[in-house]
């Protein structure tokens, strides 16, 4: 079976930076997703799209298909009080109104006394992505999974 759209793929993956810091892994290779739903980044679903069970492949994928390019104009500076009593730290995250009306993640990047710089960018922004990826299975995903548009599994397991 080939991958391709309507199919449940699942992976083993280890994600690392320029550096060869690593970012993620599957570990226990239980991470799956239906193909063509946009349900992982384009670069990697466009780099798996016609592979087969057992391949296993490296690729480095550029933020422009991946999380993008990190973008300064959605980081600002705000006042401390924003946050109440809250405790404040670089790092921290926490999900904001977007303008469309629709939730975003916000990271605090910045604490400089009561001048906090929050960020909109993904943390992956700008980030070039290098993957070493093992096709560890593929099936026929079931009616509602397509039209929920995601995979439905139980437990840790894959399967349907």
């Amino acid at each position: 079976m080939t991958i391709e759209n309507q199919k449940v793929v699942t992976i083993n993956y280890t994600l690392k930076d320029d550096e060869g810091k690593l970012i993620d892994a599957s570990n226990d290779g239980s991470f799956c997703y239906l193909h063509g739903a946009s349900n992982i980044i384009p670069g990697l679903e466009d780099a798996l799209t016609g592979k087969t069970k057992d391949d296993k492949f490296n690729i480095v994928i550029d933020p422009k298909d991946a999380y993008g390019e990190y973008n300064s104009a959605i980081t600002q500076v705000v006042d401390r009080a924003m946050f109440g009593e809250e405790e404040v730290a670089v790092g921290q995250q926490f999900h904001a109104q977007a303008e469309d009306g629709g939730m975003v993640m916000i990271t605090i990047s910045k604490v400089d006394g009561d001048d906090i710089t929050i960020d909109g960018n993904h943390p992956l922004a700008g980030v070039t992505l290098h993957y070493e990826v093992h096709v560890a299975d593929i099936r026929d995903a079931t009616e509602e999974e397509l039209s929920h548009g995601h995979v439905h599994s139980h437990g840790h397991s894959c399967e349907h």
